[in-house]
């Protein structure tokens, strides 16, 4: 296992809910002086003395041995083998006092011997501390070792890191070259691998089978069946695998290439959507954040909820029970909660906040804002919220407040340069930009950034163009401002903003014009969602790739809905409840690809 050289290498475990009382200090010394003591362990040669009592309070192995009736030698010397001096030292350390010093060089060690002795508390104490120092290096002998001692919660937490983190394990893991072609056929038939592109999977069994070719090019077949192969773009497929040479002289290979290619050019318009789930060549990878939109304006406020997966280009429908219509609000995830802020009603213009639990998907109200914000721009960052200007039924704002969920308290904080409603903001290089807006006078294309170390509000060059209900994002190190309108008619044009050198520059234009929209960032594409596009309400969605720097079109929302906010929710252990049902996988002889997908491979 190896531990990088950035993390914490020794840490002091402590058993939970217990100190040291002084009469296990008088016991320890005792220990320490070899007085009063009823039993001797040796290792290797090392006598150690020690008390029953105390031994048999912290380990069921010791009681079972104490009492087990043996003939013992030389008054109650106990040989025991397969643990080193160093380490039964530990182990009656921890007897003694709960406490013991773990390092990256003693926890396997450490581990072997607490589950040898049977000291659970230790095993778990072990376990933590092996948690911790979980990297791409190491996830899959953690795994490992994890599995030989029956650590469940370590096993399942450092399994979850490998499938997330994939890509990067099977780039620069040593221990990656050394899992067995069971260990490896496991992993890649995993709908939970997070791969966006399945050409990953394919260049990680070609270093798989390099490391030890003589003795792993014969499994080729067998783990090409785990690629989805159906999945990677076609000029990729033709060109790389299909000309692959291990591809090219496997018999084995032939047939699943056949079927590759049925999947992706005998097109069946009419093949039901679901199609593409029930095979494994075609059927998509869960995603590893979830694109969440809440509430906006469909007619009315609504409190529709509808989560996006995108390796599915599928929308599924969230269950709203427990939160009131609301539109023109803002939308952050932070700590695990998703949390809509201010807001409208369809009545009234709100000040009160609620958070949502995507895992028990339970909604729960927390403080109230200083005032009432509705068009209110949100952006998160170190551990706070932001929530700001935006109107309260009687004029546009630019007060600021900032909450922290710790104190579950909002606190007025800079207000901007200018009043703003209808504005957006994202947050890049631990600074928040908020930029556009409408001031109860005239759209606005000035832009302003709030830096928490200095507690100051700082003009940037303003967009080309003047826009209210614009969508803003931080993208690889840019600031894109999208769409919007003029108030005089809707827009499709995006500007991009690079803070080195404080100009914004055009970027291709969106097929649609909107305003009033979601606008988020996942799997590397800047997706836009609904809005208002100067006729009517849509429920349109498209997608840029900074890449190509193409716009590229997705799956519909289920209804029209303006005024919506949107979030990422990043790598839920429920990610399954909030994508598109993946029935068990069941192998079919003729594979009939979806149609819908026109989102970019890469």
């Amino acid at each position: 296992m190896d531990v990088p050289s950035t993390s914490e290498k020794m840490q002091r475990y402590n058993r939970k809910g217990d100190m040291m009382s002084p009469t296990f200090a008088i016991f320890n010394q005792l220990r320490l002086a070899g007085k009063h003591c009823d039993v001797i362990l040796q290792t290797d040669g090392i006598d150690f003395k020690a008390h029953k009592i105390i031994l048999c309070g912290v380990s069921t192995y010791f009681q079972a041995l104490f009492s087990s009736g043996w003939t013992v030698p030389e008054g109650c010397r106990y040989k025991i083998p397969g643990i080193s001096p160093e380490i039964m030292s530990l182990i009656l350390e921890y007897a003694y006092t709960y406490s013991v010093l773990i390092t990256v060089n003693n926890v396997e060690s450490l581990l072997e011997a607490a589950d040898h002795f049977s000291i659970l508390s230790l095993v778990e104490g072990c376990s933590d501390f092996l948690e911790g120092q979980l990297c791409l290096e190491n996830c899959i002998g953690i795994c490992n070792i994890a599995s030989v001692y029956c650590c469940a919660e370590l096993h399942q937490t450092a399994y979850q890191f490998l499938l997330q983190n994939f890509t990067e394990v099977a780039r620069t893991s040593m221990e990656f070259l050394e899992l067995s072609l069971s260990q490896l056929c496991e992993i890649l038939e995993k709908d939970e691998l997070n791969v966006r592109q399945e050409d990953v999977v394919f260049d990680a069994i070609l270093r798989w089978i390099m490391y030890d070719p003589a003795n792993r090019k014969a499994h080729i077949a067998v783990l090409l069946s785990k690629v989805r192969l159906a999945q990677m773009e076609a000029e990729y497929f033709m060109r790389i695998v299909q000309n692959n040479e291990l591809v090219r002289n496997s018999e084995e290979c032939k047939p699943i290439i056949v079927s590759t290619i049925e999947a992706m050019y005998d097109l069946d318009v009419n093949a039901p959507q679901y199609s593409v789930f029930e095979n494994p060549l075609t059927r998509p990878r869960l995603p590893s954040d979830i694109l969440l939109t809440i509430g906006g304006w469909s007619d009315t406020p609504t409190n529709k909820m509808e989560a996006y997966d995108t390796r599915a280009d599928r929308w599924v429908e969230v269950s709203q029970e427990g939160l009131d219509p609301r539109a023109f609000h803002g939308t952050a995830y932070l700590n695990g909660f998703v949390y809509c802020v201010g807001g409208c009603d369809g009545r009234s213009t709100l000040n009160s906040v609620c958070k949502f639990d995507p895992v028990t998907r339970t909604w729960h109200q927390v403080a109230p804002m200083h005032s009432r914000r509705c068009y209110v721009s949100v952006a998160v960052l170190d551990g706070f919220i932001y929530a700001m200007g935006g109107f309260d039924g009687i004029g546009r704002l630019n007060t600021v407040e900032r909450y922290d969920p710790e104190s579950n308290r909002w606190t007025l904080i800079e207000p901007m340069s200018e009043s703003r409603s209808d504005a957006c903001a994202t947050t890049l290089h631990g600074k928040v930009y908020i930029c556009g807006g409408y001031n109860g006078i005239q759209c606005l294309s000035t832009a302003e950034c709030y830096d928490p170390r200095t507690k100051r509000w700082t003009p940037i060059t303003p967009m080309r163009v003047p826009r209210c209900g614009v969508g803003v994002i931080a993208h690889n190190d840019k600031i894109y401002a999208v769409g919007g309108s003029d108030r005089s008619s809707c827009l499709q044009s995006v500007e991009a903003y690079d803070p080195l050198t404080n100009r914004w520059c055009a970027v291709a234009p969106m097929f649609n014009p909107r305003q009033g929209f979601g606008i988020e960032v996942v799997d590397d594409l800047m997706f836009v969602v609904g809005g208002f596009n100067g006729l009517e309400i849509t429920c349109k969605v498209e997608c840029y790739d900074e890449k190509t720097g193409s716009w590229y079109r997705a799956q519909d929302m289920a209804i029209s809905r303006s005024a919506l906010s949107c979030c990422i929710v990043p790598a839920l252990p429920s990610i399954i409840e909030y994508a598109a049902p993946r029935e068990p996988l069941v192998v079919a002889q003729h594979i009939t690809p979806s149609t819908t997908n026109n989102l970019p491979n890469g």
